[in-house]
């Protein structure tokens, strides 16, 4: 299961915040980089008020239930149940890997979802990882529909799922389709137990990154722009990969 977007934002936020200690941005440059994310913004007066409810969410409920989850949970269970809802996401990697035209990524993929549902105990295990170095190339079909050339589109903030755009909204509906979901392989007796499974999962993965969020977001001084800026930075480097 893929993390939601509040975790890409905080992946690329540590990546920026790694190469800022090195030489910090003159002023033009930091004028450059957040001017050129204020350009297109037609919902911006939605997005602000979406942001600040998602941030009230998350300190006030989803921070302090990840705090108690992982309290009792162990990082090792954590780690598998994570590695597991990541092994049913193959479809999607599979797919996408192939529409983007990056057939031996393709090939990989099907051999770590071989390896880790077979030695790895249903994907429980990130076998093919750990044991034979094949890492996960992972392709959604927004990042797709990019490298075909389909412009982001005005961005978009979601209740609880956090920043978007227009492209990755349309994206959404293709990568939800994964053995929790499609009906032919649906092992659930109807689709709220599926969702509720696939909302564990998000939410054990997102539980890793409650407190980072709340570390690297607590001096914002205004947060729309900060977390969209991450956002849109972070796909458009995803896409060009």
């Amino acid at each position: 299961m893929r993390f939601t977007a509040v975790a890409l934002f905080l992946l690329f936020f540590c990546g920026c915040a790694d190469k800022s200690a090195v030489s910090a941005p003159d002023e033009d440059d930091f004028e450059a980089e957040f001017s050129s994310v204020e350009e297109f913004d037609p919902l911006s007066g939605y997005n602000r008020v979406m942001t600040e409810f998602n941030d009230a969410a998350f300190r006030n409920v989803i921070i302090p239930t990840a705090d108690g989850y992982r309290k009792v949970v162990p990082q090792g269970a954590r780690v598998s149940i994570n590695n597991f809802f990541d092994n049913l996401a193959f479809p999607v990697r599979f797919v996408n890997n192939i529409l983007q035209g990056k057939i031996t990524n393709a090939a990989s993929e099907t051999g770590r979802f071989i390896i880790n549902t077979t030695v790895g105990f249903l994907g429980f295990a990130n076998t093919a990882d750990e044991l034979y170095g094949m890492q996960k190339h992972d392709e959604d079909f927004g990042q797709t529909l990019g490298v075909w050339g389909i412009p982001s589109g005005p961005h978009i903030v979601l209740p609880i799922l956090g920043p978007s755009n227009l492209r990755d909204l349309g994206g959404m509906a293709v990568n939800y389709i994964t053995p929790l979901t499609y009906n032919s392989w649906n092992v659930f007796e109807n689709n709220w137990q599926s969702i509720g499974v696939g909302a564990f999962g998000a939410f054990n993965g997102l539980s890793d990154f409650a407190p980072m969020y709340e570390a690297m977001t607590k001096d914002a001084i205004d947060l729309y722009p900060l977390m969209k800026n991450m956002y849109e930075q972070r796909r458009d480097k995803l896409i060009k990969e």
